[in-house]
């Protein structure tokens, strides 16, 4: 059965683009220019996969995206103009696979549905057992964090890179390793999105509790040790 791709883009020219180019490779697609439109349409279980646009009018993309993640896992790739990096943090943390900066070449962007509709998330998956550094407690199967019985909320991205971290605890993972792991990407680049998590990890756990959990290895990536 051909994957069924919604292409949800305003701009009339890259929409009708997009969607020559996936049929040429088999694809059934459908399309949207708003919102709204395409909320409806993702969430009506017809498709595989959305391609995303974050400037749209009604309801801009990030809203869409939060809205859908309440109801739907399907795969969600964003087309952005923005290429600063916190606006894909903010997609990434609101459940984007994976994100794409215009203007792209339509090579890259069926590379990158062909990883997020294989992989759909990129975190290992645990077998239930906690993960624990100090008086840190990870439980996967809860999805739950606690530093000495107090609880600590994470977002999705930095609980799958927290859990990648404690799992291979004394072994340092490179920048293009987490990313690969917890954000799915196949090739290296955009690797200071996982210096940002960093961050937010340090500041929620490191900074809050008086601790020096994670540790950089310049020139390399990060590694938590045993205490």
């Amino acid at each position: 059965m051909a994957i069924r791709v919604l292409i949800v883009e305003d701009e009339e020219q890259i929409a009708r683009f997009v969607e020559l180019e996936l049929k040429h490779e088999g694809y059934v697609t459908g399309k949207a220019a708003d919102g709204r439109t395409g909320l409806s349409m993702a969430e009506s279980g017809e498709y595989d996969i959305v391609l995303l646009d974050i400037m749209l009018p009604e309801l801009n993309g990030l809203e869409v995206l939060r809205r859908l993640r309440k109801t739907s896992e399907i795969p969600v790739i964003l087309l952005t103009a923005r290429d600063s990096v916190m606006d894909k943090v903010s997609g990434l943390d609101l459940g984007a696979d994976d994100y794409v900066t215009k203007p792209f070449a339509i090579e890259e962007l069926l590379a990158r549905i062909r990883v997020a509709l294989k992989k759909k998330g990129g975190a290992p998956k645990e077998d239930g057992t906690k993960l624990t550094w100090n008086d840190l407690t990870v439980d996967p199967a809860a999805y739950s964090v606690t530093y000495d019985g107090v609880p600590v909320e994470l977002s999705k991205r930095e609980f799958d890179m927290l859990a990648l971290l404690l799992t291979n605890k004394n072994i340092v993972l490179s920048r293009d390793t987490l990313l690969q792991k917890v954000c799915g990407y196949d090739y290296v680049g955009e690797t200071n999105v996982i210096d940002v998590y960093i961050r937010y990890l340090r500041t929620k756990i490191d900074e809050r509790f008086g601790v020096h959990m994670i540790q950089t290895i310049r020139g390399v990536g990060y590694v938590i040790k045993d205490e």
